[in-house]
């Protein structure tokens, strides 16, 4: 079971300047895109994802957006979440990768029970960073040899302990950029996470070698979008001049530094809900499970007192546990295209998107036929299909007794029962485990929740309806049917380093940033000192964001441990995280003014 911990500071106002944001999510059924003015929503629009020319609908929602605002100046910033590396993983479409590991002395990597191939290299560093034993290169470049052979394009390297040296990994990382070009993607375990547990590394690196081309081919995607705006923005109209995309735990990286670490953007769909609810809801500060009801699946997520509670190890994706800092989030396979059916006169929605419903055209009955039949929901000229609609309503409801609208309404109702059983089994699963701040365990506290905050298109007919079996109140986001992407928008950048000082030998590594130094030995390297240079590194982190690093950087997680031989303490071992920490600019509400709907149950 995963631990989870609270963010420290999510729920921050921070006052950004007035250069207008434009927040795009891209999903698997739609693209959402909102635009964000000074704090402010000035429009919002929402396209069908092509899976085939993701620049077209991304540049579709984006003019979308700016239409709807009215507006033309320039230049705006761009903030991307994106589905695209998670799906990658999901569906098992990563490029054919080498997992090079050096695990050391006494433990087999077949042992570690990882869900891919790993090729075991001789070599050992031991915990506190020193060589104790060469890495055999011999070994490497057979293996790389016979992986190019093969067609193999990407390569991930993991040390066991590399976080505190990472000599081994830069000494295989340069033999293969020097006589392999085949590989062109390397990822070395030391600079996708500075933290310990050498499986959770060695799989981090997997996935972001696996997934780093096709992250560079969106990157490229972006970047034309960014050209041709510029072009087009000559004297009059808008360009994109900053680009940034949404990370798992609710910040956002620098577009360019995706395509080395696209693992980080894994899961940031559920990130942008949650900075989303953050942004837009009324009473943020309570306890709240966010709700985010797309087309084919809801993503749930926790705030506990108005702060998102986060993996604490990492992010889990398609079963491979990973290092990346995630907020906490489930995602159930239950939306507005959900396949019907009934199982002994009982009511069973998804886990499968049964296709295009048949209001809009298609031929598969879904929650969203039942919702618009019950007039609970308006999509567009969708009803041009409603007689269609209501002869699946009646095939449907005939062996099982129900007259077409008592379909719909029973169909309604059980997309409800089993919102509300999912939302109180993510609930289960946290309190089964601790829940952590940044750097102590909480006393035991309520974390059940006081209300349902709702977002995605089919929010209002669903929302209202779970939190009513569950005795919750609720709230539906301003701009609900785009908010992940307000979300997107709302969010700032973020990045953390993590430093591991060893007094008794002298060293002191940052492995994320590739850097290593030697420091003064015991006692003028202490604790505060340890403190004092990881905030410094972070502030560094900071200024390259644009930020302020007096302001922004912070310690969320230490450790330290004393060295002794003998019966004396020689030194200390110090671990220490820094972070720029996600937060999420309140958004001003001008939903009335826009003439927000609260119809439809399209989903992303």
């Amino acid at each position: 079971m995963n631990e989870h911990t609270m963010s420290p500071g999510c729920l921050g106002v921070i006052i950004l300047s007035c250069v207008p944001v434009v927040g795009i999510d891209v999903g698997g059924s739609n693209t959402d895109a909102a635009l964000i003015i000074c704090g402010e929503v000035a429009g919002t629009a929402k396209v069908p994802t092509d899976p085939d020319s993701l620049i077209h609908s991304t540049a579709a929602a984006f003019e979308e957006a700016l239409q709807a605002a009215g507006c033309v100046r320039k230049p705006f910033e761009l903030h991307l979440s994106t589905t695209l590396s998670t799906n990658a993983i999901v569906e098992g479409r990563g490029d054919p990768t080498l997992a090079l590991a050096v695990p050391g002395p006494g433990m087999r990597v077949e042992d570690l029970g990882l869900r891919f191939p790993i090729q075991q290299i001789a070599g050992s560093i031991d915990h506190r960073g020193r060589v104790t034993g060469p890495v055999d290169m011999e070994s490497v470049h057979r293996a790389l040899r016979a992986a190019a052979d093969r067609g193999v394009t990407a390569l991930s390297i993991a040390g066991k302990f590399s976080h505190r040296n990472p000599c081994h990994e830069l000494q295989i990382e340069q033999a293969a950029q020097a006589g392999y070009p085949e590989f062109t993607s390397v990822t070395t375990g030391h600079r996708v996470s500075g933290r310990s547990n050498f499986p959770r590394r060695l799989a981090t690196a997997y996935l972001n070698a696996s997934i780093a081309r096709q992250q560079g081919v969106f990157v490229e995607m972006v970047e034309e979008l960014m050209l041709r705006e510029r072009g087009a923005a000559r004297g009059t109209a808008t360009a994109i001049g900053k680009a940034f995309l949404l990370k798992a735990d609710g910040g956002t990286m620098r577009l360019a530094e995706s395509a080395r670490r696209p693992i980080e953007a894994i899961l940031s769909g559920p990130a942008a809900s949650t900075m989303g609810a953050l942004a837009l809801a009324a009473n943020p500060g309570a306890n709240a499970a966010v709700i985010d009801i797309g087309g084919t699946t809801t993503d749930i997520s926790v705030l506990v007192a108005g702060i998102p509670v986060f993996d604490r190890l990492g992010a889990v994706i398609s079963g491979h546990a990973t290092l990346v800092p995630a907020l906490f989030s489930r995602s159930i396979g239950l939306g507005g295209d959900s396949e019907v059916r009934a199982e002994q006169s009982a009511i069973r929605i998804g886990p499968r998107r049964a296709g295009t419903p048949t209001i809009l055209g298609g031929t598969a009955l879904t929650p969203t036929d039942a919702a618009t039949a019950l007039g609970l929901a308006a999509i567009g000229a969708s009803h041009r299909h409603l007689g269609r609609a209501v002869e699946a309503l009646a095939a449907f409801g005939e062996p099982i007794g129900l007259a077409p609208m008592a379909a719909a309404e029973a169909i309604v109702s059980a997309f409800a029962a089993q919102l509300a059983a999912e939302i109180d089994s993510a609930y289960r699963q946290l309190e089964s485990a601790p829940v952590y701040t940044v750097s102590e365990m909480l006393a035991p506290r309520d974390i059940r929740p006081r209300s349902l905050i709702g977002l995605g298109a089919p929010a209002p007919v669903f929302v209202p309806r779970a939190a009513a079996l569950m005795g919750l109140s609720f709230e539906l986001l301003p701009h609900h049917a785009a908010a992940n992407a307000v979300g997107a928008a709302a969010s700032r950048p973020t990045a953390s380093i993590t430093l591991h000082a060893d007094t008794a030998l002298g060293t002191l590594t940052i492995p994320e940033a590739g850097y290593s130094a030697t420091i003064p030995l015991k006692p003028a390297f202490d604790l505060r000192r340890a403190r004092a240079e990881a905030l410094s590194w972070a502030g560094r982190a900071a200024v390259e964001l644009g930020l302020d690093a007096a302001d922004d950087a912070s310690i969320v997680e230490e450790e330290s441990f004393n060295v002794v031989r003998g019966f004396r303490t020689v030194g200390h071992i110090y671990s220490i995280k820094a972070q720029v920490r996600p937060e999420a600019q309140r958004i001003g509400s001008l939903c009335s003014a826009m003439g927000e709907s609260t119809g439809g149950t399209g989903g992303r």
